[in-house]
């Protein structure tokens, strides 16, 4: 099962469109994670309609149209693994023990707000994965998202991909 995550996409303000490459994944994925601040109703309607599956919440830059759409926190089991999807965490420093404590029941966490690629496993064995934002790089070098694959109930080729550069 192939997975495609992205997070803080925030059209039109940050870009106009999605990067081609990222919209290019979206046939190939069978489940989409989009952790929050979309901005714009049009980039929610375009993944859901062009998504097999699309697991998404809102985050501190979606207002009222979009919170109506989506909830703070969302949750998907896929192969047996257990997924949750949520805006924030908070600092980095002490994120994995947190995030543990907050999501005891899950074994993937995706997560955005930073901007900040991010893929570390708390001491509870929870994954917590960040695909970064494909529109507004921030500190990055890059645009980027993720891709994974989920097998025989584990999570395997995690890859960060970036962008080119616009």
């Amino acid at each position: 099962m192939r997975l495609l995550l992205t997070s803080d996409t925030h059209l039109p303000k940050r870009a106009k469109e999605l990067p081609a490459p990222l919209l290019a994944e979206l046939p190939r994925a069978d489940v989409v994670f989009h952790a929050g601040d979309w901005v714009d109703m049009a980039t929610l309607d375009l993944l859901e309609s062009r998504c097999a599956r699309l697991v998404a919440v809102h985050g501190n830059n979606d207002g009222p149209d979009l919170r109506a759409r989506l909830p703070e926190t969302a949750y998907a089991e896929l192969d047996g693994l257990r997924f949750g999807v949520v805006h924030e965490t908070g600092p980095a420093q002490g994120r994995e023990a947190r995030c543990a404590a907050r999501f005891p029941d899950l074994d993937v966490l995706v997560f955005g707000h930073s901007h900040i690629p991010w893929d570390t496993t708390a001491h509870t064995g929870l994954r917590l994965l960040n695909p970064g934002s494909p529109t507004d790089r921030r500190r990055q070098p890059y645009c980027t998202y993720m891709t994974a694959t989920v097998t025989d109930g584990g999570l395997t080729d995690v890859e960060l991909h970036r962008l080119p550069q616009r």
